[in-house]
């Protein structure tokens, strides 16, 4: 399979904010609550520049994810990058309702890991998902992250305060 990411563009924003749209009802139960607004080209290209800067920080890597004709079809952060003693970071990822069970979820991920460990040269990277989202599980699963604990009231989503499994990868250093 050719690579299903890239670095998330300016150029993105308006195709992502129809992803977005015609996605609403299907994250909505793995989102925080998300108003209106969220879902316009303007909060949308707002978000993806702070994305852009935060990259260029050097905190986040923001990925496009594409489905086989090259579109658009999901989004997968590695965020919360620290170095120093800690090298590790959080991975987050959503592929759209008619994208699912096509595999993208799993290459994002794979491709995620190789980026993480071989360029930014992290020992580590978590994620964490809802006792629920059985599908996300299977991904990471499958990419050779182990459950590793479960956080009580980890996050906001969907309105409430909801428990989270927690996973982590320890990644091959860079060679």
């Amino acid at each position: 399979m050719s690579a299903v990411t890239r670095l998330l563009e300016c150029s993105d924003v308006q195709e992502l904010t129809a992803l977005f749209a015609s996605n609403r009802e299907f994250l909505r139960p793995w989102d925080p609550v998300r108003g209106d607004e969220f879902f316009t080209v303007a909060k949308q290209g707002e978000l993806v520049r702070a994305a852009l800067d935060a990259y260029e920080g050097g905190t986040m890597v923001p990925l496009a994810i594409l489905n086989s004709d090259g579109d658009l079809a999901g989004r997968l952060n590695i965020s919360g990058i620290v170095h120093g003693a800690f090298q590790s970071a959080v991975l987050g990822y959503w592929v759209s309702e008619t994208e699912n069970g096509a595999g993208l979820a799993s290459a994002a991920v794979a491709e995620a890991i190789e980026y993480a460990g071989q360029q930014l040269g992290l020992h580590r990277i978590q994620a964490e998902t809802l006792l629920d989202n059985v599908r996300s599980q299977k991904v990471l699963e499958k990419n050779g992250f182990i459950r590793y604990g479960l956080a009580p009231e980890y996050l906001n989503i969907a309105g409430r305060w909801q428990d989270h499994i927690l996973f982590q990868r320890i990644l091959e250093p860079a060679q």
